[in-house]
């Protein structure tokens, strides 16, 4: 299968998260949930579109940092700047080439609380998968967040494809 499925799954599930934000008002979207310790719908989406950002963006020879990331910003508070973010985002997948997405790149990664981060061979294309994984752990919270609010999500929303490969009984041994 093609790097370019990578592309395409991650586009999806940012697809996902537009219809998510499209089901919410403004208030719902900076709400401080009761079961996640205060997080909010826009909180959890930064920081799903902090990683795809570093991921897609990140100039081949600089380091994918998924650390070191802006809190407070817009995208939090404003679902019109999320919406012009995931934009963004999707159309600098759209505009990868399959050289661009089997690029060597280094991912730095935090490894402790005190701050030490080791440096890892990577490429675009597997940082973007990790990505989309990310995302879907946090939509999982979103779809938790969202029944808070009574609004119901498409049974998948959240959930990762080994999940739906083994209900599906697809799944091999």
């Amino acid at each position: 299968m093609s790097v370019f499925f990578v592309a395409q799954t991650a586009d999806a599930i940012l697809s996902q998260v537009v219809d998510y934000i499209e089901l919410l008002d403004d208030e719902q979207y900076t709400a401080p949930s009761v079961v996640f310790q205060g997080g909010t719908s826009g909180k959890h989406i930064r920081h799903t579109l902090d990683h795809f950002r570093s991921a897609i963006l990140t100039p081949a020879i600089e380091l994918i940092d998924y650390d070191h990331r802006e809190r407070g910003v817009d995208v939090e508070t404003s679902r019109e700047a999320a919406l012009t973010e995931i934009a963004q985002l999707r159309s600098g997948l759209a505009g990868l080439s399959e050289d661009e997405l089997k690029i060597e790149m280094t991912a730095q990664v935090m490894c402790s609380g005190d701050g030490q981060c080791a440096e890892l061979g990577t490429t675009r294309a597997r940082e973007i998968f990790f990505a989309l994984h990310h995302a879907i752990h946090h939509n999982a919270i979103l779809k938790a967040i969202a029944g808070e609010f009574k609004i119901t999500l498409d049974d998948g929303f959240g959930m990762a494809p080994s999940t739906i490969n083994f209900e599906s009984g697809l799944a091999s041994s």
